[in-house]
């Protein structure tokens, strides 16, 4: 008995999935009794790695409802419910500034620490909220992942692009900062989309790649946050890159989040943009994003049976 799924781009062999749980099989098909043989292995075509985008768009409306799911699921039972998304980064502002701003004197080339510090938070947060929920996200989703068969690429996609919608409302109190402390509003703002992009397809790339480590070493979920608070501190996020040494400050460029943060800064401050560093971090997230996602291909067969 042979079963094609053609949507799906799969084949079920009931022989392959008897002989893989030890139940004897015929030498062909007629031979085998289907009500006896309950076993069956899903398998996909062709065991090559590919960038299929025509089946990612097939299932375009499971990752809407996995994106609407995340969403549900954060604000579940919550007083203050998407407030959350202000207060994560306005506090974190408000304590940079006294202590790296007020206390410790950091320069901030020339814009107000407050708004300094805040325009780095909003990218960071974004990408570091988006990181950790897509590196947890296949553990979380077990049930899902052993129930069907969907491009298991989808789940962190939905939990970075569900982030989208915290980084949406912590800009809007971007605006009357802007406001009060005057900066005016340059060409370059329109800009913010594309550094926003950049630090959504990183955290895609980088939780891709740990979700799938996750799956099997379990030790990820440890592991994460103290890479994420090690990272913090690796990008400038609370200092500027003028801070640094001229001749040090290809170390900074290394990290694809420099380019991003300080871009971000740059369109909504009209200051000038490194061109260096944001093509730097721009072919880096490129180049993690394929990486990931074609390591990601290579071990997704597997994740059913070991999450």
């Amino acid at each position: 008995m042979n079963i094609t799924e053609s949507p799906a781009g799969l084949e079920t062999a009931s022989t392959a999935g008897a002989a893989s749980h030890g139940v004897p099989s015929g030498e062909n098909d007629g031979d085998l009794d289907p009500f006896s043989n309950p076993y069956i292995l899903i398998e996909a075509k062709s065991p090559r790695v590919r960038f299929d985008l025509r089946q990612l768009w097939d299932y375009r409306e499971l990752l809407y409802f996995l994106i609407w799911r995340d969403i549900k699921i954060r604000y579940k039972q919550t007083l203050l419910g998407a407030g959350w998304a202000i207060i994560q980064p306005l506090f974190a502002m408000l304590l940079f500034t006294l202590f790296f701003g007020k206390l410790a004197r950091i320069p901030s080339d020339g814009v107000p620490y407050p708004l300094f510090a805040y325009a780095g938070l909003l990218p960071w947060t974004f990408f570091a909220n988006a990181l950790t929920n897509s590196g947890n996200s296949l553990v979380g989703s077990s049930s899902l992942i052993t129930k069907v068969y969907f491009p298991r690429v989808i789940i962190p996609a939905a939990a970075v692009l569900a982030g989208l919608l915290d980084f949406v409302i912590a800009f809007l109190l971007l605006i009357p900062m802007l406001m009060y402390y005057r900066i005016a509003v340059t060409w370059n703002l329109l800009l913010v989309p594309v550094f926003v992009c950049l630090a959504m397809f990183l955290a895609l790339g980088v939780g891709m790649w740990l979700s799938a480590l996750n799956v099997k070493y379990r030790d990820i979920r440890y592991a994460l946050p103290f890479l994420i608070q090690l990272w913090l501190f690796a990008s400038p996020v609370i200092y500027p890159v003028s801070i640094m040494p001229e001749r040090w400050r290809w170390v900074l460029a290394l990290n694809p989040m420099t380019g991003i943060i300080e871009g971000f800064r740059a369109s909504l401050f009209g200051g000038k943009l490194d061109a260096l560093t944001t093509l730097i971090s721009a072919a880096m997230t490129i180049v993690i994003l394929i990486i990931s996602f074609f390591a990601f291909q290579r071990v997704e067969d597997s994740f059913a049976d070991v999450v």
